[in-house]
């Protein structure tokens, strides 16, 4: 296993490992890996732009991911937003939480002073993870979520940069 800033060589890979996780229906916002070519665009602008992605390999293939995007809107790009997945098969092996403290630290380096999530009510283990790093739990969207029959409240996090460097 290793660990690597995202590269355009990694985009058919990460869109996989995105789409396998999307593909699960309780975890993203989106049920289905977007289109190639947003991704590749995303992918893109990462590396041109030198945000925060960093992926976990295994046998040359992407299983996890976390990524830190800065808002574009004036008076935010001091804020990050956080995405992060891991593959099924490598869930409860600390992978997330390599990943999120080298997504971190990396996006603390660059200027970011706040990370802010959502996260599925129901997905315990992340909201475990967030806050073992010090995210806060900032409110809660009811019913912000309505798939196979079910509603969902979305939890909303965030952490400032002095919060995660006591």
């Amino acid at each position: 296993m290793t660990y690597e800033f995202t590269s355009e060589s990694r985009i058919d890979s990460f869109w996989e490992a995105l789409d396998q996780v999307a593909r699960e229906r309780k975890y993203l916002i989106f049920l289905e890996g977007p289109d190639i070519e947003g991704t590749r665009n995303f992918i893109r602008d990462i590396v041109q732009k030198k945000w925060t992605q960093i992926l976990a390999i295994d046998a040359d293939r992407v299983i996890g991911w976390c990524d830190i995007v800065p808002c574009s809107h004036e008076g935010t790009t001091h804020v990050g937003r956080l995405g992060m997945g891991v593959i099924e098969a490598y869930r409860g092996k600390k992978i997330g939480t390599e990943l999120m403290g080298l997504a971190l630290r990396d996006a603390f380096q660059k200027g970011i002073q706040r990370v802010e999530l959502d996260v599925m009510a129901s997905n315990e283990k992340a909201i475990a993870l967030y806050q073992k790093f010090g995210f806060q739990i900032e409110g809660r969207k009811r019913k912000a979520r309505f798939i196979d029959g079910n509603y969902e409240d979305t939890i909303t996090m965030g952490l400032l940069r002095e919060e995660a460097e006591q």
